[in-house]
Protein backbone atom coordinates (compact mmCIF):
# COMPACT_ATOMS: atom_id res chain seq x y z
CA UNK A 1 0.00 0.00 0.00
CA UNK A 2 1.47 3.38 -0.78
CA UNK A 3 2.55 5.30 2.35
CA UNK A 4 4.34 8.14 0.57
CA UNK A 5 2.03 11.08 2.03
CA UNK A 6 0.16 10.63 5.26
CA UNK A 7 -3.30 10.91 5.63
CA UNK A 8 -5.95 11.57 7.96
CA UNK A 9 -7.72 7.83 9.07
CA UNK A 10 -9.94 5.98 7.29
CA UNK A 11 -12.69 3.93 8.19
CA UNK A 12 -11.12 1.26 5.51
CA UNK A 13 -7.85 2.20 5.77
CA UNK A 14 -4.95 1.27 8.22
CA UNK A 15 -2.29 3.77 7.72
CA UNK A 16 -0.82 4.77 10.75
CA UNK A 17 2.39 3.39 11.14
CA UNK A 18 3.26 -0.10 12.22
CA UNK A 19 6.34 -1.74 13.94
CA UNK A 20 8.04 -4.68 12.45
CA UNK A 21 8.43 -7.67 14.68
CA UNK A 22 9.70 -10.93 14.61
CA UNK A 23 7.10 -13.22 13.77
CA UNK A 24 7.19 -16.22 17.31
CA UNK A 25 4.45 -18.42 16.41
CA UNK A 26 2.68 -19.74 13.58
CA UNK A 27 -0.30 -16.79 12.33
CA UNK A 28 -1.99 -16.65 9.32
CA UNK A 29 -4.06 -13.12 8.63
CA UNK A 30 -6.76 -11.86 10.67
CA UNK A 31 -9.74 -13.92 9.75
CA UNK A 32 -8.41 -17.75 8.77
CA UNK A 33 -12.03 -18.95 8.27
CA UNK A 34 -12.76 -16.38 5.39
CA UNK A 35 -9.24 -16.58 4.20
CA UNK A 36 -9.59 -20.30 3.97
CA UNK A 37 -13.30 -19.81 2.40
CA UNK A 38 -11.88 -17.11 0.17
CA UNK A 39 -9.42 -19.72 -1.51
CA UNK A 40 -11.74 -22.28 -1.41
CA UNK A 41 -13.74 -20.38 -3.70
CA UNK A 42 -11.78 -19.16 -6.05
CA UNK A 43 -9.97 -22.22 -6.54
CA UNK A 44 -13.59 -23.27 -7.38
CA UNK A 45 -13.66 -21.13 -10.16
CA UNK A 46 -10.04 -21.28 -11.18
CA UNK A 47 -10.98 -25.32 -11.58
CA UNK A 48 -14.53 -24.50 -13.53
CA UNK A 49 -12.27 -21.99 -15.74
CA UNK A 50 -9.68 -24.18 -16.74
CA UNK A 51 -11.87 -26.88 -17.31
CA UNK A 52 -13.74 -24.50 -19.76
CA UNK A 53 -10.93 -23.69 -21.63
CA UNK A 54 -9.93 -27.36 -22.10
CA UNK A 55 -13.46 -28.21 -23.51
CA UNK A 56 -13.49 -25.30 -25.96
CA UNK A 57 -9.61 -26.71 -26.92
CA UNK A 58 -11.16 -30.54 -27.26
CA UNK A 59 -14.71 -29.02 -28.53
CA UNK A 60 -15.60 -25.92 -30.43
CA UNK A 61 -12.41 -24.67 -31.50
CA UNK A 62 -10.37 -27.88 -32.17
CA UNK A 63 -10.03 -26.37 -35.51
CA UNK A 64 -9.47 -23.26 -35.18
CA UNK A 65 -5.96 -21.56 -34.94
CA UNK A 66 -3.11 -22.37 -33.16
CA UNK A 67 -4.68 -26.06 -32.56
CA UNK A 68 -4.56 -26.21 -36.33
CA UNK A 69 -0.65 -25.83 -35.92
CA UNK A 70 -0.05 -27.82 -32.93
CA UNK A 71 0.64 -31.47 -34.61
CA UNK A 72 3.13 -29.33 -36.97
CA UNK A 73 5.21 -28.20 -33.97
CA UNK A 74 5.20 -31.52 -32.37
CA UNK A 75 6.72 -33.02 -35.55
CA UNK A 76 9.18 -30.39 -35.98
CA UNK A 77 10.36 -30.98 -32.35
CA UNK A 78 10.71 -34.72 -33.07
CA UNK A 79 12.80 -33.72 -36.92
CA UNK A 80 15.53 -31.63 -34.40
CA UNK A 81 16.12 -33.87 -31.49
CA UNK A 82 20.17 -34.34 -31.06
CA UNK A 83 21.11 -36.75 -28.31
CA UNK A 84 22.72 -33.49 -26.42
CA UNK A 85 18.97 -31.59 -26.31
CA UNK A 86 17.57 -35.01 -25.54
CA UNK A 87 19.86 -35.49 -22.21
CA UNK A 88 19.34 -31.50 -21.80
CA UNK A 89 15.62 -31.56 -21.88
CA UNK A 90 15.37 -34.87 -18.88
CA UNK A 91 17.73 -32.65 -17.00
CA UNK A 92 14.59 -29.83 -17.34
CA UNK A 93 12.02 -31.91 -17.10
CA UNK A 94 12.77 -33.71 -14.00
CA UNK A 95 12.61 -30.52 -12.40
CA UNK A 96 8.71 -30.11 -12.94
CA UNK A 97 8.37 -34.14 -11.92
CA UNK A 98 6.30 -34.86 -9.05
CA UNK A 99 8.45 -36.49 -6.65
CA UNK A 100 10.96 -33.15 -7.19
CA UNK A 101 8.28 -30.62 -6.88
CA UNK A 102 7.35 -32.79 -4.16
CA UNK A 103 11.02 -32.42 -2.19
CA UNK A 104 11.70 -29.09 -3.16
CA UNK A 105 8.71 -27.65 -1.67
CA UNK A 106 9.49 -29.35 1.28
CA UNK A 107 12.63 -28.25 1.77
CA UNK A 108 11.66 -25.19 1.09
CA UNK A 109 8.74 -24.99 3.32
CA UNK A 110 11.16 -26.42 6.24
CA UNK A 111 14.26 -23.81 5.47
CA UNK A 112 11.35 -20.70 5.91
CA UNK A 113 9.71 -21.76 8.97
CA UNK A 114 13.48 -22.77 10.45
CA UNK A 115 14.91 -19.47 9.67
CA UNK A 116 16.48 -18.24 13.00
CA UNK A 117 14.70 -15.99 14.62
CA UNK A 118 12.62 -14.80 12.15
CA UNK A 119 10.12 -18.31 11.36
CA UNK A 120 8.25 -17.12 7.96
CA UNK A 121 5.00 -19.31 8.56
CA UNK A 122 3.00 -17.35 6.40
CA UNK A 123 5.38 -17.59 3.57
CA UNK A 124 5.77 -21.22 3.79
CA UNK A 125 1.96 -21.29 4.19
CA UNK A 126 1.97 -20.03 1.10
CA UNK A 127 3.64 -21.92 -1.40
CA UNK A 128 2.58 -25.12 -0.22
CA UNK A 129 -0.84 -24.44 0.01
CA UNK A 130 -0.01 -23.11 -3.66
CA UNK A 131 1.85 -26.07 -5.43
CA UNK A 132 -1.34 -28.00 -3.70
CA UNK A 133 -4.12 -26.34 -4.91
CA UNK A 134 -2.29 -26.24 -8.22
CA UNK A 135 -1.85 -30.11 -8.24
CA UNK A 136 -5.83 -30.70 -6.98
CA UNK A 137 -7.17 -28.67 -10.07
CA UNK A 138 -4.61 -30.37 -12.33
CA UNK A 139 -6.49 -33.53 -10.97
CA UNK A 140 -10.31 -32.10 -11.31
CA UNK A 141 -8.87 -30.68 -14.80
CA UNK A 142 -7.59 -34.06 -16.41
CA UNK A 143 -10.84 -36.04 -14.83
CA UNK A 144 -12.83 -33.90 -16.89
CA UNK A 145 -10.90 -32.74 -20.03
CA UNK A 146 -9.82 -36.36 -22.61
CA UNK A 147 -7.03 -34.97 -24.74
CA UNK A 148 -4.91 -37.83 -26.35
CA UNK A 149 -1.33 -36.70 -26.47
CA UNK A 150 0.65 -36.14 -29.55
CA UNK A 151 1.10 -38.64 -32.23
CA UNK A 152 4.99 -38.32 -31.89
CA UNK A 153 7.30 -40.55 -30.41
CA UNK A 154 7.25 -40.02 -26.92
CA UNK A 155 10.64 -39.65 -24.87
CA UNK A 156 9.15 -40.53 -21.69
CA UNK A 157 6.15 -43.27 -20.62
CA UNK A 158 2.97 -41.72 -20.78
CA UNK A 159 0.45 -40.81 -17.26
CA UNK A 160 -2.63 -41.97 -17.83
CA UNK A 161 -3.59 -38.68 -17.11
CA UNK A 162 -4.79 -36.43 -20.00
CA UNK A 163 -2.62 -34.53 -22.58
CA UNK A 164 -4.11 -31.36 -20.50
CA UNK A 165 -2.92 -29.61 -18.99
CA UNK A 166 0.80 -30.30 -18.38
CA UNK A 167 1.67 -31.08 -14.88
CA UNK A 168 4.86 -30.72 -14.89
CA UNK A 169 4.54 -27.30 -15.93
CA UNK A 170 1.61 -26.21 -13.40
CA UNK A 171 3.82 -27.87 -10.43
CA UNK A 172 6.68 -25.99 -11.89
CA UNK A 173 5.00 -22.33 -12.09
CA UNK A 174 3.36 -22.89 -8.39
CA UNK A 175 7.02 -23.82 -7.19
CA UNK A 176 9.43 -21.94 -8.58
CA UNK A 177 7.10 -19.15 -9.85
CA UNK A 178 6.54 -18.88 -5.94
CA UNK A 179 9.91 -18.86 -4.95
CA UNK A 180 11.14 -16.20 -7.04
CA UNK A 181 7.68 -14.23 -5.55
CA UNK A 182 9.58 -14.91 -2.51
CA UNK A 183 13.09 -13.81 -3.14
CA UNK A 184 11.85 -10.55 -4.72
CA UNK A 185 10.60 -9.96 -1.09
CA UNK A 186 13.35 -11.08 0.76
CA UNK A 187 16.34 -11.67 -1.13
CA UNK A 188 18.44 -8.39 -0.84
CA UNK A 189 22.02 -7.10 -2.68
CA UNK A 190 23.19 -7.56 -6.29
CA UNK A 191 21.82 -11.58 -6.83
CA UNK A 192 18.20 -10.79 -6.09
CA UNK A 193 17.34 -9.92 -9.79
CA UNK A 194 19.70 -12.90 -10.61
CA UNK A 195 18.01 -15.31 -8.58
CA UNK A 196 14.56 -14.59 -9.16
CA UNK A 197 15.51 -14.20 -12.98
CA UNK A 198 16.41 -18.20 -12.90
CA UNK A 199 13.12 -19.35 -10.98
CA UNK A 200 11.13 -17.51 -13.57
CA UNK A 201 13.20 -19.30 -16.29
CA UNK A 202 12.63 -22.68 -15.01
CA UNK A 203 8.94 -23.23 -15.32
CA UNK A 204 9.54 -22.10 -19.20
CA UNK A 205 12.32 -24.54 -19.14
CA UNK A 206 10.03 -27.41 -18.52
CA UNK A 207 7.49 -26.54 -20.51
CA UNK A 208 9.61 -26.54 -23.40
CA UNK A 209 11.34 -29.79 -22.62
CA UNK A 210 8.12 -31.69 -22.11
CA UNK A 211 7.18 -29.78 -25.62
CA UNK A 212 10.87 -31.26 -27.00
CA UNK A 213 10.37 -35.02 -25.38
CA UNK A 214 6.52 -35.14 -26.97
CA UNK A 215 4.24 -35.33 -24.23
CA UNK A 216 2.01 -32.65 -24.40
CA UNK A 217 0.72 -30.20 -27.32
CA UNK A 218 1.90 -26.55 -26.99
CA UNK A 219 -1.91 -25.08 -25.57
CA UNK A 220 -1.48 -28.06 -23.07
CA UNK A 221 1.91 -26.14 -21.94
CA UNK A 222 -0.05 -23.03 -21.59
CA UNK A 223 -2.70 -24.26 -19.66
CA UNK A 224 0.39 -25.47 -17.30
CA UNK A 225 1.78 -22.08 -16.77
CA UNK A 226 -2.02 -20.56 -16.42
CA UNK A 227 -2.59 -22.95 -13.82
CA UNK A 228 0.12 -22.36 -12.05
CA UNK A 229 0.22 -19.05 -12.29
CA UNK A 230 -3.74 -18.54 -10.86
CA UNK A 231 -3.15 -20.60 -8.24
CA UNK A 232 -0.03 -18.40 -6.89
CA UNK A 233 -2.38 -15.50 -7.78
CA UNK A 234 -5.52 -16.94 -5.20
CA UNK A 235 -2.94 -17.60 -2.53
CA UNK A 236 -1.29 -14.81 -2.20
CA UNK A 237 -3.72 -12.48 -2.70
CA UNK A 238 -5.51 -14.22 0.58
CA UNK A 239 -2.50 -14.15 2.42
CA UNK A 240 -0.62 -11.33 1.79
CA UNK A 241 -3.54 -9.05 1.09
CA UNK A 242 -5.64 -8.27 4.06
CA UNK A 243 -8.35 -6.92 2.02
CA UNK A 244 -10.27 -3.52 1.76
CA UNK A 245 -9.39 -2.94 5.64
CA UNK A 246 -5.75 -3.40 7.06
CA UNK A 247 -6.62 -2.08 10.57
CA UNK A 248 -10.37 -1.92 12.41
CA UNK A 249 -11.86 1.67 11.63
CA UNK A 250 -11.16 4.58 13.12
CA UNK A 251 -13.60 7.58 13.68
CA UNK A 252 -13.74 10.55 11.44
CA UNK A 253 -13.27 13.42 13.88
CA UNK A 254 -16.52 16.44 14.39
CA UNK A 255 -16.03 19.33 12.52
CA UNK A 256 -12.97 21.44 13.65
CA UNK A 257 -11.51 18.90 15.48
CA UNK A 258 -8.80 18.11 13.67
CA UNK A 259 -7.01 14.83 12.02
CA UNK A 260 -5.76 14.13 15.36
CA UNK A 261 -8.96 13.93 17.75
CA UNK A 262 -9.46 10.79 19.21
CA UNK A 263 -13.12 8.52 18.31
CA UNK A 264 -16.19 9.02 20.33
CA UNK A 265 -16.38 6.01 22.66
CA UNK A 266 -19.65 4.10 22.77
CA UNK A 267 -22.47 6.05 24.26
CA UNK A 268 -23.70 4.76 28.33
CA UNK A 269 -26.09 1.63 28.40
CA UNK A 270 -29.65 3.11 27.85
CA UNK A 271 -32.68 0.98 25.73
CA UNK A 272 -31.06 -1.32 23.03
CA UNK A 273 -33.39 -2.51 20.34
CA UNK A 274 -32.59 -5.47 18.47
CA UNK A 275 -33.49 -5.62 15.00
CA UNK A 276 -33.64 -9.78 13.99
CA UNK A 277 -34.27 -11.56 10.76
CA UNK A 278 -35.97 -14.53 11.75
CA UNK A 279 -35.41 -16.25 8.79
CA UNK A 280 -31.50 -16.34 9.37
CA UNK A 281 -31.25 -16.10 13.44
CA UNK A 282 -32.38 -18.82 15.73
CA UNK A 283 -33.29 -18.86 19.36
CA UNK A 284 -29.61 -19.92 20.26
CA UNK A 285 -28.28 -16.54 18.59
CA UNK A 286 -30.06 -14.71 20.19
CA UNK A 287 -29.18 -15.94 23.07
CA UNK A 288 -25.92 -15.14 22.72
CA UNK A 289 -26.45 -11.92 21.55
CA UNK A 290 -28.68 -11.66 24.81
CA UNK A 291 -25.31 -12.74 26.92
CA UNK A 292 -22.97 -10.10 24.76
CA UNK A 293 -25.07 -7.39 25.87
CA UNK A 294 -25.56 -8.30 29.55
CA UNK A 295 -22.16 -8.43 29.97
CA UNK A 296 -21.42 -4.66 28.28
CA UNK A 297 -24.11 -3.06 30.97
CA UNK A 298 -26.78 -2.84 28.43
CA UNK A 299 -29.88 -4.48 30.39
CA UNK A 300 -32.91 -3.37 29.22
CA UNK A 301 -33.31 -5.02 25.62
CA UNK A 302 -35.68 -5.77 23.54
CA UNK A 303 -35.53 -7.99 20.18
CA UNK A 304 -38.08 -7.07 17.41
CA UNK A 305 -38.40 -9.67 14.71
CA UNK A 306 -38.51 -8.60 10.62
CA UNK A 307 -41.55 -9.22 8.46
CA UNK A 308 -42.02 -9.93 4.75
CA UNK A 309 -43.58 -6.83 4.78
CA UNK A 310 -41.38 -4.77 6.68
CA UNK A 311 -37.78 -6.30 6.30
CA UNK A 312 -36.30 -3.98 8.85
CA UNK A 313 -36.96 -0.02 8.26
CA UNK A 314 -40.31 -0.23 10.05
CA UNK A 315 -38.41 -1.42 13.54
CA UNK A 316 -35.52 0.44 13.28
CA UNK A 317 -37.49 3.85 12.98
CA UNK A 318 -39.77 3.19 15.68
CA UNK A 319 -36.67 2.63 17.65
CA UNK A 320 -35.28 5.64 16.93
CA UNK A 321 -38.59 7.21 17.47
CA UNK A 322 -38.99 5.79 21.09
CA UNK A 323 -35.66 7.11 22.38
CA UNK A 324 -33.46 3.54 21.73
CA UNK A 325 -29.98 4.73 22.50
CA UNK A 326 -28.77 1.89 20.37
CA UNK A 327 -29.91 -0.32 17.40
CA UNK A 328 -28.07 -3.82 16.48
CA UNK A 329 -29.34 -4.89 13.51
CA UNK A 330 -28.84 -9.27 12.96
CA UNK A 331 -29.72 -10.56 9.32
CA UNK A 332 -27.98 -10.27 6.04
CA UNK A 333 -27.78 -6.84 3.55
CA UNK A 334 -31.19 -6.71 2.69
CA UNK A 335 -31.72 -6.34 6.32
CA UNK A 336 -28.79 -4.30 6.99
CA UNK A 337 -30.17 -1.93 4.32
CA UNK A 338 -33.43 -1.68 4.81
CA UNK A 339 -32.83 -0.40 8.67
CA UNK A 340 -30.01 2.23 7.34
CA UNK A 341 -32.66 3.84 5.02
CA UNK A 342 -34.65 4.24 8.09
CA UNK A 343 -31.65 5.69 9.88
CA UNK A 344 -30.04 8.06 7.92
CA UNK A 345 -29.10 10.75 9.87
CA UNK A 346 -29.76 9.70 12.43
CA UNK A 347 -27.54 10.34 15.78
CA UNK A 348 -28.23 7.00 17.14
CA UNK A 349 -25.81 4.32 16.47
CA UNK A 350 -26.52 1.17 14.82
CA UNK A 351 -24.34 -2.33 15.42
CA UNK A 352 -24.15 -4.47 12.54
CA UNK A 353 -24.51 -8.23 13.40
CA UNK A 354 -23.99 -10.00 10.09
CA UNK A 355 -26.29 -13.60 9.84
CA UNK A 356 -26.61 -13.03 5.67
CA UNK A 357 -25.39 -14.61 2.98
CA UNK A 358 -23.21 -11.73 1.61
CA UNK A 359 -22.98 -9.58 4.29
CA UNK A 360 -20.94 -7.29 1.89
CA UNK A 361 -20.62 -3.71 4.49
CA UNK A 362 -19.84 -6.62 7.44
CA UNK A 363 -16.76 -8.21 5.06
CA UNK A 364 -15.69 -4.62 3.83
CA UNK A 365 -15.49 -3.27 7.37
CA UNK A 366 -13.93 -6.35 8.78
CA UNK A 367 -16.01 -7.15 11.34
CA UNK A 368 -16.06 -10.79 12.46
CA UNK A 369 -18.55 -12.66 10.69
CA UNK A 370 -19.91 -14.90 13.89
CA UNK A 371 -22.98 -13.39 15.04
CA UNK A 372 -22.03 -12.89 19.04
CA UNK A 373 -18.13 -11.92 18.12
CA UNK A 374 -19.44 -8.79 15.82
CA UNK A 375 -21.61 -7.39 18.69
CA UNK A 376 -19.47 -7.97 20.96
CA UNK A 377 -16.62 -6.42 19.34
CA UNK A 378 -19.25 -3.21 17.92
CA UNK A 379 -19.80 -2.74 21.90
CA UNK A 380 -16.10 -2.47 22.55
CA UNK A 381 -15.33 0.27 19.90
CA UNK A 382 -16.44 3.85 19.25
CA UNK A 383 -19.08 5.86 17.53
CA UNK A 384 -18.03 6.32 13.48
CA UNK A 385 -19.56 7.53 10.38
CA UNK A 386 -19.95 6.13 7.07
CA UNK A 387 -21.64 6.62 3.65
CA UNK A 388 -24.70 5.71 2.22
CA UNK A 389 -25.84 6.15 -1.54
CA UNK A 390 -29.44 7.18 -2.57
CA UNK A 391 -30.96 5.80 -5.06
CA UNK A 392 -33.88 5.89 -7.17
CA UNK A 393 -35.64 5.36 -10.23
CA UNK A 394 -38.62 4.60 -12.25
CA UNK A 395 -40.26 1.91 -10.12
CA UNK A 396 -38.09 2.19 -7.68
CA UNK A 397 -38.88 4.85 -4.85
CA UNK A 398 -35.91 6.69 -3.37
CA UNK A 399 -34.15 4.71 -0.53
CA UNK A 400 -31.02 4.23 0.56
CA UNK A 401 -28.08 1.25 -0.18
CA UNK A 402 -25.16 0.77 2.18
CA UNK A 403 -23.02 -1.75 -0.02
CA UNK A 404 -23.72 -2.15 -3.70
CA UNK A 405 -26.61 -1.26 -6.60
CA UNK A 406 -26.56 -2.90 -10.06
CA UNK A 407 -28.25 -2.95 -13.29
CA UNK A 408 -27.54 -6.26 -15.83
CA UNK A 409 -25.27 -9.01 -14.76
CA UNK A 410 -25.40 -8.62 -11.22
CA UNK A 411 -29.00 -8.37 -10.83
CA UNK A 412 -29.77 -11.07 -13.09
CA UNK A 413 -27.71 -13.32 -10.60
CA UNK A 414 -29.50 -11.82 -7.87
CA UNK A 415 -32.84 -12.93 -9.53
CA UNK A 416 -32.11 -16.42 -10.23
CA UNK A 417 -30.14 -17.67 -7.24
CA UNK A 418 -32.67 -19.88 -6.07
CA UNK A 419 -33.28 -19.00 -1.85
CA UNK A 420 -33.02 -22.94 -0.74
CA UNK A 421 -29.51 -23.04 -2.90
CA UNK A 422 -28.41 -20.05 -1.29
CA UNK A 423 -29.44 -21.23 2.46
CA UNK A 424 -27.58 -24.66 1.69
CA UNK A 425 -24.72 -23.48 0.03
CA UNK A 426 -24.07 -19.79 1.04
CA UNK A 427 -22.69 -16.85 -0.83
CA UNK A 428 -21.13 -19.88 -3.59
CA UNK A 429 -24.48 -20.30 -4.87
CA UNK A 430 -24.20 -16.98 -6.38
CA UNK A 431 -21.43 -18.62 -8.39
CA UNK A 432 -23.54 -21.32 -9.46
CA UNK A 433 -26.11 -18.25 -10.89
CA UNK A 434 -23.89 -16.42 -12.08
CA UNK A 435 -22.80 -19.39 -14.42
CA UNK A 436 -26.17 -19.40 -16.02
CA UNK A 437 -26.34 -15.52 -16.85
CA UNK A 438 -23.14 -15.39 -18.65
CA UNK A 439 -24.68 -14.72 -21.78
CA UNK A 440 -27.23 -12.64 -20.40
CA UNK A 441 -27.81 -9.55 -23.28
CA UNK A 442 -25.20 -6.49 -23.53
CA UNK A 443 -27.19 -3.47 -22.59
CA UNK A 444 -26.90 0.02 -24.08
CA UNK A 445 -27.08 3.05 -21.39
CA UNK A 446 -25.97 6.64 -21.20
CA UNK A 447 -24.37 7.75 -18.07
CA UNK A 448 -24.25 11.52 -17.08
CA UNK A 449 -21.85 11.96 -13.69
CA UNK A 450 -21.43 15.39 -11.65
CA UNK A 451 -23.51 17.23 -14.14
CA UNK A 452 -20.57 16.24 -16.70
CA UNK A 453 -21.52 15.74 -20.60
CA UNK A 454 -23.17 11.87 -20.86
CA UNK A 455 -20.94 9.17 -21.91
CA UNK A 456 -22.14 6.57 -24.17
CA UNK A 457 -21.52 2.90 -23.16
CA UNK A 458 -22.31 -0.75 -24.04
CA UNK A 459 -21.94 -3.16 -20.76
CA UNK A 460 -22.85 -6.34 -19.38
CA UNK A 461 -23.53 -4.49 -15.58
CA UNK A 462 -23.07 -1.49 -14.28
CA UNK A 463 -22.37 -1.56 -10.58
CA UNK A 464 -22.96 1.41 -7.87
CA UNK A 465 -20.18 1.20 -4.87
CA UNK A 466 -19.78 2.14 -1.83
CA UNK A 467 -17.47 -0.68 -0.84
CA UNK A 468 -15.34 -2.54 -3.00
CA UNK A 469 -14.79 -5.78 -2.18
CA UNK A 470 -17.33 -8.76 -2.64
CA UNK A 471 -17.60 -12.75 -1.69
CA UNK A 472 -14.43 -14.42 -1.33
CA UNK A 473 -12.44 -11.54 -1.39
CA UNK A 474 -12.75 -10.57 -5.24
CA UNK A 475 -11.90 -6.68 -5.11
CA UNK A 476 -14.43 -5.88 -8.23
CA UNK A 477 -13.91 -1.61 -7.33
CA UNK A 478 -10.37 -1.23 -5.65
CA UNK A 479 -10.94 2.43 -5.18
CA UNK A 480 -14.17 2.40 -3.18
CA UNK A 481 -14.58 3.21 0.58
CA UNK A 482 -17.23 3.97 2.35
CA UNK A 483 -15.84 7.12 4.53
CA UNK A 484 -14.62 8.87 1.70
CA UNK A 485 -17.41 11.27 0.29
CA UNK A 486 -17.76 9.55 -2.94
CA UNK A 487 -19.14 6.81 -5.06
CA UNK A 488 -17.71 4.16 -7.57
CA UNK A 489 -19.17 3.28 -10.55
CA UNK A 490 -17.91 -0.17 -12.23
CA UNK A 491 -18.54 -0.72 -16.24
CA UNK A 492 -18.08 -4.41 -17.41
CA UNK A 493 -18.60 -4.48 -21.00
CA UNK A 494 -15.98 -8.15 -21.96
CA UNK A 495 -16.75 -8.88 -25.82
CA UNK A 496 -16.40 -12.74 -26.60
CA UNK A 497 -14.12 -15.49 -24.95
CA UNK A 498 -10.91 -13.35 -24.82
CA UNK A 499 -12.88 -10.51 -23.36
CA UNK A 500 -14.48 -12.58 -20.67
CA UNK A 501 -10.53 -13.96 -19.30
CA UNK A 502 -9.23 -10.02 -19.78
CA UNK A 503 -11.77 -8.69 -17.36
CA UNK A 504 -11.32 -11.91 -15.08
CA UNK A 505 -7.97 -11.29 -15.25
CA UNK A 506 -8.08 -7.44 -14.23
CA UNK A 507 -10.45 -8.26 -11.50
CA UNK A 508 -8.59 -10.91 -9.78
CA UNK A 509 -5.81 -8.50 -9.70
CA UNK A 510 -8.01 -5.66 -8.13
CA UNK A 511 -7.52 -2.98 -11.31
CA UNK A 512 -4.41 -1.78 -12.28
CA UNK A 513 -4.18 0.94 -9.58
CA UNK A 514 -6.13 2.34 -6.97
CA UNK A 515 -6.30 5.70 -7.07
CA UNK A 516 -9.07 7.68 -8.18
CA UNK A 517 -9.41 10.66 -10.98
CA UNK A 518 -9.49 14.21 -9.83
CA UNK A 519 -12.30 14.77 -12.76
CA UNK A 520 -15.35 13.11 -14.50
CA UNK A 521 -12.80 10.47 -16.69
CA UNK A 522 -12.73 7.10 -16.97
CA UNK A 523 -10.39 5.36 -14.41
CA UNK A 524 -9.27 2.44 -16.60
CA UNK A 525 -7.14 -0.42 -15.35
CA UNK A 526 -5.98 -0.89 -19.25
CA UNK A 527 -4.05 1.10 -21.83
CA UNK A 528 -5.97 2.55 -24.59
CA UNK A 529 -4.98 0.10 -27.35
CA UNK A 530 -5.32 -3.50 -24.89
CA UNK A 531 -9.22 -3.47 -25.01
CA UNK A 532 -9.82 -4.48 -21.41
CA UNK A 533 -13.57 -3.95 -21.14
CA UNK A 534 -13.31 -2.74 -17.36
CA UNK A 535 -13.98 0.69 -16.62
CA UNK A 536 -14.28 2.56 -13.29
CA UNK A 537 -15.54 5.84 -12.90
CA UNK A 538 -15.72 8.25 -9.17
CA UNK A 539 -18.81 10.33 -8.62
CA UNK A 540 -21.32 11.98 -6.15
CA UNK A 541 -24.18 12.04 -8.30
CA UNK A 542 -25.20 9.54 -11.28
CA UNK A 543 -27.75 9.44 -13.69
CA UNK A 544 -27.91 6.15 -16.10
CA UNK A 545 -30.20 5.74 -18.51
CA UNK A 546 -30.65 2.56 -20.21
CA UNK A 547 -32.22 1.86 -23.86
CA UNK A 548 -34.40 -1.15 -22.39
CA UNK A 549 -35.37 -2.09 -19.45
CA UNK A 550 -32.75 -4.20 -17.09
CA UNK A 551 -32.68 -6.18 -13.96
CA UNK A 552 -31.66 -3.91 -11.30
CA UNK A 553 -30.98 -5.11 -7.17
CA UNK A 554 -30.27 -3.03 -4.27
CA UNK A 555 -27.26 -4.29 -1.37
CA UNK A 556 -28.62 -7.75 -3.27
CA UNK A 557 -32.24 -7.53 -3.27
CA UNK A 558 -34.12 -7.51 -6.97
CA UNK A 559 -36.11 -5.04 -7.84
CA UNK A 560 -38.64 -4.19 -10.27
CA UNK A 561 -36.56 -4.08 -13.90
CA UNK A 562 -36.60 -0.55 -15.17
CA UNK A 563 -34.89 2.45 -17.83
CA UNK A 564 -33.41 4.47 -15.27
CA UNK A 565 -31.37 4.83 -11.80
CA UNK A 566 -30.41 7.88 -10.31
CA UNK A 567 -27.62 7.93 -7.11
CA UNK A 568 -25.88 10.08 -5.13
CA UNK A 569 -23.75 9.91 -2.12
CA UNK A 570 -25.18 10.92 1.34
CA UNK A 571 -21.49 11.36 3.37
CA UNK A 572 -20.88 9.99 6.65
CA UNK A 573 -25.07 9.74 6.97
CA UNK A 574 -25.07 6.38 8.67
CA UNK A 575 -24.06 6.27 12.32
CA UNK A 576 -22.22 3.01 13.64
CA UNK A 577 -20.74 1.19 16.32
CA UNK A 578 -16.76 -0.25 15.35
CA UNK A 579 -14.31 -2.32 16.69
CA UNK A 580 -11.10 -0.20 17.65
CA UNK A 581 -8.43 -0.41 15.09
CA UNK A 582 -5.96 -3.27 15.86
CA UNK A 583 -2.51 -2.04 17.18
Amino acid sequence: MPTAVPEEPSVLSGDSPRAVKPARAFTLPRGTGRTAARIGALTLCQAAFMVGIGLLITGPARDVWPMTVEDDLNEAMERHRTGALTSLSWFASEAGNTLTVIVVTLAACLGLVLIPRLPMWRQATFLAVAVSLQALVFLVITESVDRQRPEVDRLDASPPTSSYTSGHTGAATALYAGLAALALSHVRGRLRKLVCALLLLLPLMVAIARLYRGMHHPTDLVGGLVNGSLSLLIVGRALFTEGTVVAAPSARPAPGAGPGASAPRVPAPGRTVVVVNPTVTDENTCAELRDVLRQHGHSTVEFVETTAGDPGGGQAARAVRDGASLVVVCGGDGTLRAAADAMAASDVPLALVPSGTGNLLARNLNLPLSPAAALDAALGGSVHHIDLGRIEGDGVEATHFAAMSGAGLDAAIMENTDDRTKSFLGWPAYILAGITTLRSPRMRLTIQLDGAPALRRTARMVLLANVGTVQGGLTLVPAARCDDGQLDLLVLDPHGPGGWIRALGTLLRGGARTTRPTSVETLTVHDADSGVPVEYFTFRHAELTFESEQSRELDGDPVAPGRRLTAEVRPGALTMLLPPREK
